[in-house]
């Protein structure tokens, strides 16, 4: 029995990494699928370079996004989620809601970065995340094809997994945090040659010997199923103060007569835009 790191997860194949960064092609017993990188592992053998995982730690952190079917494991044990948006395509900004609930949710730290800050006409893209830096939320503008130096700091010492619409430019960003090795590249390419499946697959990169990095695909949707109601209004920071001062007590911020939380908005104190997409998520993910 070897202790290893998942590396990589390739629909129900895993890479597994052990001790001496030597890396193990891994399935699961069974149907379980629910591994993800960053998942400690235990695995057996099968040949010198293929094995079979026998059992995982327990988790510190878990990132998934789920609809009324399914779900889908995007990385665990992280200690920051690193939203990747953009100033051209115009990023979505009901993605970037749905990414910062799930991070509220999961008790892990966002990061909105905004890259391509060097592009005309950014000015639209960043008055847009005004409000989420008043929230209190870290946002980083960058321009990753020329430096990607703003960003390293806020990497160092976390296990970090970037998310965000493709197009955004997060292939950039890897590439120049590891510019010895086009690695996002080149491990797509080792995947399809070995007849592997890489539109699910997500990676993890050693930074250095105390930061890593997860890769994951490119999203257009981040279903949030999984959260009860309680949940999803505490996953909006902002809303905290006033919940539980409603007049009914299962009061669910929609509507409903003398809601603490609406009645924050009509005096300013939360933004009208938040309300919509909190009011979006709580009618379309619990009907």
């Amino acid at each position: 029995m070897l202790q290893g790191l998942v590396v990589a997860a390739y629909g129900k194949r895993y890479e597994v990494e052990l001790a001496d960064k030597s890396r193990i092609s891994c399935v699961t017993r069974g149907k379980k699928t629910d591994l993800a990188c960053g998942d400690i592992v235990t695995i057996k053998l099968t040949d010198t370079a293929e094995g079979v995982v026998e059992s995982s730690r327990p988790r510190k952190s878990l990132l998934y996004r789920s609809n009324a079917f399914k779900s889908k494991i995007l990385a665990s044990n992280v200690t920051q989620i690193v939203i990747v948006l953009a100033t051209q395509p115009s990023f979505y900004e009901a993605l970037l809601n749905r990414c910062l609930v799930a991070a509220e949710a999961a008790k892990i730290n966002p990061l909105i970065v905004l890259n391509k800050c060097d592009l005309t006409d950014a000015d639209d893209a960043k008055s847009k995340l005004h409000l989420y830096q008043d929230l209190g939320y870290q946002v980083v503008h960058l321009s990753a094809k020329q430096d990607i130096a703003e960003l390293r700091p806020y990497l160092t010492n976390h296990q970090s997994v970037l998310v965000g619409q493709s197009g955004m430019g997060k292939s950039t960003i890897i590439n120049k945090l590891l510019p010895d090795q086009q690695v996002r590249t080149q491990e797509i390419s080792d995947a399809l040659d070995s007849g592997k499946h890489t539109t699910t697959a997500t990676h993890l990169y050693h930074l250095d010997a105390t930061s890593s990095l997860i890769d994951s695909p490119g999203l257009q949707e981040f279903g949030l199923h999984h959260l009860s109601q309680e949940e999803l209004e505490l996953a909006f920071k902002e809303f905290r103060p006033y919940l539980g001062k409603c007049r009914f007590n299962n009061c669910k911020h929609l509507h409903e007569p003398d809601c603490a939380v609406i009645n924050a908005v009509n005096h300013g104190k939360i933004s009208a835009a938040r309300l919509g997409y909190y009011q979006e998520l709580a009618q379309e993910d619990r009907d």
